[in-house]
């Protein structure tokens, strides 16, 4: 009587599962499998829109091209750069606000407020603001704030056509735009912290840093880790402030891998070699997720 009655458990649990999952699944498939799949077959032809050669199998020539284009190499080495910038110190910075906001100090839900409001403005506008700040001459804010800083010895500068200081301006743009949402995860984590371990530490002689390390590090590991997968796709999939800011400029300082995709497909009506690109960098993103994921079990199954 107990299998029957525990196989129509099973299938009727597995039938609620399926339901539940079902638009999500729908989801990833339409929108994620099958673009993807969809890349994957263009890559392996000559497809150019306007072209008169008709359509053909080309086999890996487009990703021999690509991988021998220096436009698209500074654009994967630009990517690296970034998401290797990014993701260390906008993580570092949204786990430094995240702990001062849980100390409870008065106004916290104002300065949390504050810092959660880059993350609600789009983009486009943000970036339009950034333009601003930067903007060269003495009269720019950055160059301003530069120079009473450094007590007048900074010499101001075009932040956005210097090829030294390009990159590093978008990134400290993404920076200060992400760190709020990480902030919320990580200040969610950290109230869940069970406060009779600071007690415990405390009773055991543990400094502010030993509890930090033994105690809220542990205990936030869940949260940093996806913070940290978040981050690092949203630096290699940098394109918006790119698009606006620089155009890729100058010299290809900040060209990355999905603007220059979306200069061939859209600027050159290159179908083909615009999806090898999308191809190289969805694997790069899977490769650096699962590389993720792969250490930071083997830090768990060490701990």
């Amino acid at each position: 009587m107990s299998a029957p009655r525990s196989r129509r458990r099973f299938n009727d649990q597995t039938a609620s599962g399926l339901l539940l999952a079902g638009p999500a699944m729908l989801g990833l498939l339409l929108f994620i499998l099958a673009p993807f799949l969809i890349a994957l077959a263009l890559a392996f032809t000559n497809l150019r829109l306007g072209s008169p050669l008709p359509l053909e199998f080309v086999g890996l020539k487009q990703f021999q091209r690509i991988f021998a284009d220096p436009d698209f190499l500074q654009a994967l080495s630009n990517n690296l750069l970034c998401a290797l910038t990014v993701v260390p110190l906008q993580t570092a910075l949204a786990l430094g606000l995240a702990l001062l906001l849980n100390r409870g100090l008065r106004g916290t839900v104002v300065f949390r407020t504050l810092f959660f409001m880059p993350v609600v403005f789009p983009m486009s506008l943000v970036a339009v603001v950034w333009v601003l700040i930067y903007a060269p001459g003495p009269d720019g804010m950055m160059n301003g704030f530069l120079d009473l800083v450094t007590l007048g010895a900074w010499e101001p500068r075009d932040f956005l056509r210097d090829p030294m200081l390009a990159m590093p301006a978008l990134m400290l743009l993404s920076i200060w735009q992400g760190a709020g949402f990480q902030m919320v995860i990580l200040l969610a984590g950290l109230q869940q912290i069970p406060h009779e371990l600071y007690e415990a530490a405390a009773l055991d002689g543990a400094g502010r840093w030993s509890q930090f390390r033994h105690v809220t590090l542990p205990q936030l590991r869940n949260p940093l880790v996806f913070v940290v997968l978040v981050t690092s796709i949203l630096a290699f999939r940098l394109f918006d402030q790119v698009q606006i800011m620089t155009r890729g400029g100058p010299n290809g300082a900040t060209t990355t891998v999905m603007y220059e995709a979306v200069q061939a497909v859209f600027t050159r009506q290159q179908v083909a070699r615009a999806s090898a690109m999308t191809v190289v960098f969805f694997l790069l993103v899977l490769a650096v997720t699962w590389l993720q994921r792969r250490l930071a079990r083997q830090e768990r199954e060490i701990g």
